[in-house]
């Protein structure tokens, strides 16, 4: 028995280090590297999302053996937070990594891509991507602006968020100033609340000096980073906005034709390393960060039933309506909600029922 783990272990050893060196371009000389620049949305190194794209480089320069470096600028080294998108399109850098539902205000359908409250969980939205119509309607969407789109991490389900007062009803929600891109904040909008798009570098002071009342980040171990425990009072679960974000890489399309069949296929498989990697991150890490919490006596609070139940049907409005905007969008949102309504029965049979039987 003890042999023969050896053998498999010493096999798989040898297959992992065939398939990295049938990837590495041949002639990866000095002369020869191709040197990319990738923006980001994120503080550079922040935990997990900063992480997450530095790791991503990391694959790409190794796996192609040094032939294609990717080098990291953190937000505002080069670029803001939300000009990521623009400045890959005109290709003031070769990739970006980002979220999606930041582009609403260049294309509405780019928020299927990231997170739609109430939608799908990391695994099913991972699905659809990978084997539904996900990767290839997002190509589609972004076609227009030069780009080339690739899932690269997930957070999981996040949390709903930090706030200085109760939400004990509907009532609640009306006034309240919050920190929430995206559909989300669509939601909150409808719901009598104002939403607000911030970096996440501002979302500490804004909520400290009251410019905002309440925001959502990611989940324990990002807003810890941030301390967002010392700036607000209670901390809300479930994160009925982000269920499963998938964040992304976006590539310079120019750049990316001019690439190898090699280098193409290096920059999918660091794409999917790094999607795997970041949720094992978090799961890891949240956990970590959530007895913290406890520890730190924070008061963590269950969003009531009547506020989910009113979100969710002023969710279902609004994905609708975007639905109606233009052809593109209908596309994007009948895939979504046809491989939602099919996956969805399979999640609550084999995640949810042994979650919840063995609670």
């Amino acid at each position: 028995m003890k042999n023969r783990r050896k053998f498999f272990k010493s096999v798989g050893l040898a297959t992992a280090t065939a398939l990295v060196s049938g990837l590495h371009p041949k002639g990866s000389s000095a002369e020869s590297k191709i040197k990319w620049k990738m923006v980001t949305s994120w503080p550079k190194n922040f935990p997990g999302l900063g992480a997450g794209a530095e790791t991503l480089a990391a694959y790409i320069n190794k796996l192609s053996g040094g032939s294609l470096v990717v080098k990291v600028y953190g937000a505002n080294e080069l670029v803001p937070p939300l000009g990521v998108f623009d400045f890959v399109s005109s290709g003031g850098a070769e990739m970006g990594h980002s979220g999606a539902y930041y582009w609403k205000g260049k294309t509405e359908a780019a928020q299927f891509f990231s997170s739609v409250p109430f939608g799908m969980t990391a695994q099913e939205m991972n699905s659809w991507l990978y084997y539904g119509d996900g990767i290839k309607l997002w190509e589609e969407v972004y076609s227009d602006f030069n780009l080339v789109p690739r899932p690269a991490g997930n957070t999981g389900v996040q949390m709903g968020g930090w706030f200085n007062k109760e939400i004990n009803s509907t009532a609640d929600l009306k006034g309240l100033k919050m920190r929430i891109p995206g559909l989300g904040g669509e939601v909150l909008a409808k719901a009598g609340g104002t939403p607000f798009t911030l970096a996440g570098a501002e979302i500490f002071t804004s909520l400290q000096t009251g410019v905002i009342d309440a925001t959502e980040w990611v989940g324990p171990y990002n807003d810890r980073a941030f301390g967002l425990h010392k700036a607000a009072k209670y901390y809300y679960y479930p994160g009925w906005h982000e269920p499963g974000p998938s964040l992304e890489c976006i590539i310079n399309k120019d750049a990316y034709d001019q690439l190898s069949d090699q280098h193409k296929a290096i920059i999918d498989l660091a794409c999917k390393a790094a999607n795997i990697d970041m949720i094992s991150d978090y799961m890891s890490k949240n956990y970590q960060a959530l007895e913290y919490f406890k520890k730190e006596n924070v008061q963590i609070k269950q969003f009531p039933k009547e506020v989910l139940i009113k979100l969710n049907k002023i969710s279902d409005e609004i994905l609708l309506e975007l639905s109606q905007k233009n052809k593109l969008s209908k596309k994007v949102y009948d895939s979504y909600v046809n491989f939602l309504n099919r996956v969805r029965p399979w999640t609550l049979i084999s995640e949810d029922g042994y979650l919840s039987s063995v609670k």
